[in-house]
């Protein structure tokens, strides 16, 4: 294993510089406030500004125009590469991710993050949403430069309605309709700081499955007959579709939210906004007649909107053709910013700081990467390359329906060694094995959550779905069956520990044990608590992920744990019935100083 424990928050400090100019003869100007909107799921074509008249999306079609809108801005074909992209401004190998779960999600520890450099620039910081890089400190957020985290660590979340949410690493329940919830925390957030200069990351949760949106957005469209509808040979699930649709007008409503807010506290002409998906639509729906969806390298699955209002310095109706991607906003938002920075890593994205401000529409020659697993696809300027090494002029079609490598043998081969070059110097640097642990017990924080997502089942144990994301662990017929997860303590210290389990009826009185190294703690299940599944009752359209429950949260006593790494390990020594339990979750409480 790979100790992380020199990668803390202080250490990052080792990473960056911040050049602060001489107080002493520059007026410093005011800091401008930034805010950073980011969507899951959404298309490109799930906006009426992109000519979509199945929706309506007024507060943020507003938004776009009272600023700049990139027509050639690029995220990667899933959720957490991108969000490391963003956070980075580097291609999200480098930083460690190569999945969506089970650990491959996690952003490595000596990276810096936007909220880091804006952070140590006299800003106050905070997210509010789905993370999605990283869940143990100091992967989580607040370990990533954000002071104030409130929403979900995981990829996906099974309930939209007052679901448990994390709270700073501590167990909390929200209040309401989650995208609602999540916006109202960031108003609260922006009042609060309305005279210091303040970061706000903003990562909504939908229209990512479940499908679950109130009916005061859902009955406008179970209704009605869609006019714009996905390409005929993609085929589409309609009622998927209206309920996407639906919970994109939500977002629209919040970003609203949001906006009013800026104005009514006179915030709005000193705040940077900016507004951008993760990946294309989850589902085929209308998106331009371009080719692909999520997980896709096409341009269906990569072409993001961007927009980017700040009245005190961006003139409205900016249209910028620059190919421009997730790995420029890091550079783009700390210039806009003013702060000067150096980072030990080269970051691959460029300022578009000129291009925001400046009068003309300057186009640079360069190429950005999309990747997922194994496809690869290069878009430049002018052509795509994709993962077939197919090319397709994008600025005549976007469809990519006419391949033109044929007539371009020149530019298929410079695309090609693009390729190339990206493979062996940019994917060379994920290892061949992920060998990182799983932090427990970090000096800078009190709370270490382990979800069965990252856990192995051994024996008959199995997660309750295919997708980690979410899920929890089932199964437990046999003495012999054991969850474990791979650990690395960060700190000697005595933790409390509470257990989120359900057990049928007539098998309580299970013994366990929870054990690490030479540490022990045994504990019985006195209560049964076998709630039903839930969320199909809110579920538009029926899910691929795992429906959840309401766990029962079981304080099982205090462990000495000593720093070092171990195999965290729950058995059971006695089954009083036919299974153990259910696990949905391992919360760690470091006590005493």
């Amino acid at each position: 294993m790979i100790s992380i424990y020199k990668y803390s928050v202080t250490g990052l400090l080792l990473f960056f510089l911040l050049v602060a100019c001489n107080q002493k003869t520059v007026v410093e100007e005011k800091k401008p406030n930034v805010i950073v909107i980011l969507s899951d799921d959404q298309g490109w074509g799930d906006f009426s500004l992109h000519g979509n008249t199945n929706l309506s999306t007024p507060n943020i079609d507003d938004m776009a125009r009272s600023g700049a809108q990139f027509r050639n801005f690029y995220v990667q074909p899933v959720c957490s590469p991108t969000r490391a992209e963003f956070l980075t401004g580097r291609y999200s190998p480098r930083g460690g991710v190569y999945s969506t779960s089970a650990g491959g999600e996690r952003l490595d520890l000596d990276e810096v993050t936007i909220a880091d450099v804006f952070k140590h620039a006299g800003y106050n910081t905070a997210a509010y949403g789905k993370w999605h890089n990283g869940m143990q400190y100091p992967y989580h957020p607040n370990g990533r430069g954000f002071n104030t985290f409130y929403g979900f660590t995981s990829g996906h979340w099974g309930n939209y309605f007052s679901p448990v949410l994390d709270l700073n690493g501590s167990i909390t329940h929200g209040n309401g309709y989650l995208t609602d919830d999540l916006t109202t925390h960031a108003i609260s957030f922006i009042k609060e700081n309305k005279t210091n200069p303040f970061f706000l990351y903003l990562p909504m949760n939908t229209p990512h499955a479940p499908m679950q949106v109130p009916d005061v957005w859902y009955d406008k469209f179970k209704d009605i007959e869609l006019t714009n509808l996905a390409v005929e040979e993609y085929g589409e699930n309609i009622e998927f579709t209206k309920a996407a649709l639906a919970m994109c007008e939500n977002i629209d409503w919040n970003v609203g939210r949001i906006l009013e807010t800026l104005s009514t506290l006179n915030l709005e002409e000193n705040t940077i906004v900016v507004y951008f998906n993760d990946n294309g639509p989850n589902e085929y729906r209308w998106n331009g007649r371009m080719k692909g969806k999520k997980s896709s390298t096409d341009e269906g699955g990569v072409r993001s909107p961007l927009f980017v209002k700040w009245p005190k310095r961006i003139k409205g109706k900016k249209i910028i053709d620059n190919l421009s991607g997730a790995i420029d906003l890091l550079p783009t938002l700390v210039d806009l910013a003013n702060i000067q920075y150096k980072t030990n890593k080269p970051i691959d994205g460029v300022s578009l700081k000129e291009v925001l401000l400046s009068e003309d529409n300057i186009l640079e020659d360069r190429v950005l990467v999309n990747q997922w697993k194994d496809k690869i696809s290069i878009r430049n300027q002018e052509f795509r390359l994709d993962h077939n090494n197919a090319l397709f002029n994008i600025e005549l079609d976007r469809e990519q329906e006419n391949d033109v490598s044929n007539q371009y043998p020149d530019m298929v081969k410079t695309l090609v060694d693009v390729k190339e070059k990206y493979i062996n110097d940019v994917l060379s640097e994920l290892p061949e094995y992920d060998t990182r642990s799983y932090p427990l017990g970090h000096p800078e924080t009190k709370f270490t959550q382990f979800h069965a997502g990252d856990a192995r089942g051994h024996g008959n144990i199995v997660r309750s779905n295919r997708f980690p994301n979410c899920s929890f662990l089932t199964n437990w017929k046999d003495i012999e069956d054991v969850i474990t997860w791979d650990v690395e303590v960060m700190e000697s210290a005595e933790y409390k520990v509470t257990l989120y389990y359900t057990c049928k009826q007539g098998n309580e009185g299970s013994e366990l044990t929870l054990s690490l190294n030479e540490s022990q703690l045994g504990f019985t299940i006195e209560e049964p608590h076998d709630p039903p599944l839930e969320g199909m009752e809110n579920d538009r359209v029926k899910r691929k992920s795992s429906y959840v429950k309401d766990f029962k949260p079981l304080e099982i006593g205090t462990i000495p744990l000593r720093k070092g790494f171990g195999e965290l390990v729950l058995k059971a020594d006695k089954m009083a019935g036919s299974e153990v339990i259910d696990v949905s979750l391992l919360l760690f409480e470091k006590v005493g100083d």
